[in-house]
């Protein structure tokens, strides 16, 4: 494996030997340079991953070198160095692009962990920009598959999030690929190194949930016959899902709360805390709001995990990936069964497009493999099929159902009070989704005499 290449640029020999050695000690891979231009002559063969370089120099100063570079290499990090510390400079640096700023003389501690976190977060922007080519070649994200306007702004929001630490809500119904997306976060954070793990809160029986969650001493209950570690151990340094968390115990939940906020657990049966570094993702197929008002999720814990949301849309309303989503999982399933099927008939997508598919993404896995293994030719037929109904659409609990007679002003005021519901009347994020300002909609909601809390 090649080292991370650093190009140090300084006119100061000793400044620039001494931190180059420094650094080679640290295991990278150096080159130096004196001025602006030896550097940007350099860099073409070089390919460093970070550039540190002083601010003051002749012929071609720092502040110069970081706009030529973000113009010929907008991926290439740049950290700045300076003896005359200036808030200005500093401001002016990040706003051209550069990842940070250092006074001399240099703090070697703090200059190590910038190259670490800098050096973590180009990879993260190379992974995202390898899963972007997939989407433009293949319509494919990570895992995730699809190239309706809907999904494209589910990759925009993974993207934005991923490198970030906070918590994640993931909503939508079962089928759309809630896991998938949680998956993928985890994939393009800084704990991609850490273990996933998710737990199905509404697949364990309520007696065993604290030991699922918090782990047991040995002895701690009747059949405890070892120690166990629960998933937030196994999760440690890395990312856990709990998936259907509106349907974990409430008192389950008012634990899991403390271990939040104080990032430490006691298993079951012991008398000593734990600490634990651990990324929460939750997932839910019911509305957040509807579940903290029947009593089934904790107010505090849904304000605690909805830090950010991400909306899976049902499969009925992106029936253009259908198409898509059947080649990827055909190649899926044939490498799963040893079969090489090439395709679907033309008829098979006209039914597929006109079935609604309540269990989503999944049932559409589903029912391809089943006609694969009914199926003796090299084109799923129509024959090859199970049942499938061409259901009258539904009214989704996301949905607004507009009777014939409403107004256009009565239609927008339920549109935006419904997207405030489904947002936890978050209205940045609310306004996000109607694409209007949040100028707008405070100006909207002012209209309509709307009593809504930030």
């Amino acid at each position: 494996m090649i080292a991370n290449r650093i190009l140090i640029v300084d006119d100061e020999t000793s400044a620039r030997t001494g931190l180059a050695e420094l650094i080679s000690s640290w295991g990278y891979l150096t080159e130096s340079a004196e001025n602006g231009e030896k550097a940007l002559a350099l860099i073409p063969n070089f390919e460093p991953s970070v550039v540190i370089t002083d601010l003051v120099m002749p012929r071609m100063d720092g502040m110069t070198l970081l706009k030529k570079i973000k113009e010929a290499h907008s991926g290439l990090v740049v950290i700045l160095l300076t003896a005359q510390a200036s808030i200005d400079s500093a401001v002016e640096a990040i706003k051209e692009g550069a990842f940070d700023y250092l006074e001399k003389p240099i703090d070697y501690t703090r200059l190590r962990i910038l190259l670490d976190k800098c050096l973590e977060r180009k990879r993260t922007l190379e992974e995202v920009e390898l899963l972007k080519a997939q989407l433009r070649q293949y319509g494919t994200f990570g895992e995730l598959v699809g190239i309706s306007r809907q999904m494209h702004e589910v990759y925009r929001l993974i993207e934005l999030v991923a490198p970030s630490t906070a918590s994640v809500l993931i909503t939508g119904e079962s089928g759309t690929g809630k896991e998938l997306v949680a998956r993928t976060i985890h994939k393009l954070s800084r704990r991609k190194g850490g273990p996933f793990i998710a737990i199905n809160c509404s697949a364990i029986p309520e007696t065993l949930m604290e030991s699922e969650i918090f782990g047991h001493e040995r002895g701690a209950f009747t059949g405890a016959m070892e120690r166990r570690l629960g998933c937030f151990e196994l999760a440690n340094t890395g990312t856990i899902l709990l998936d259907e968390i509106a349907e974990m115990p409430v008192g389950t939940q008012t634990k899991l709360l403390r271990l939040l906020e104080e990032r430490k657990l006691r298993r079951l049966g012991s008398k000593f805390e734990i600490e634990v570094d651990v990324r929460v993702l939750a997932a839910t197929n019911t509305i957040p709001l509807k579940a903290v008002e029947e009593g089934n999720l904790r107010n505090d814990l849904y304000y605690r995990i909805n830090v950010f949301a991400i909306h899976l849309p049902p499969l009925r309303e992106r029936i253009e990936d259908v198409p898509i989503l059947i080649e990827s999982m055909l190649a899926q399933l044939n490498r799963k069964h040893g079969r090489s099927l090439k395709g679907v008939s033309d008829r098979v997508l006209k039914r597929c497009a006109l079935h609604r598919w309540p269990g989503n993404v999944r049932e559409l896995r589903n029912v391809l493999e089943r006609s694969m293994i009914v199926c003796d030719r090299e084109y799923i037929e129509e024959s090859h099929l199970p049942p499938l109904e061409e259901q009258i659409p539904l009214a989704s609990s996301l949905e607004v159902l507009l009777p014939v007679g409403t107004t256009v002003g009565e239609a927008e005021k339920r549109l935006i009070l419904r997207t405030l519901e489904f947002t936890g009347n978050n209205k940045t994020r609310a306004a996000e989704i109607l694409d209007i300002s949040l100028k707008t909609l405070h100006n909207k909601l002012n209209t309509y005499g709307a009593q809504v809390k930030d």
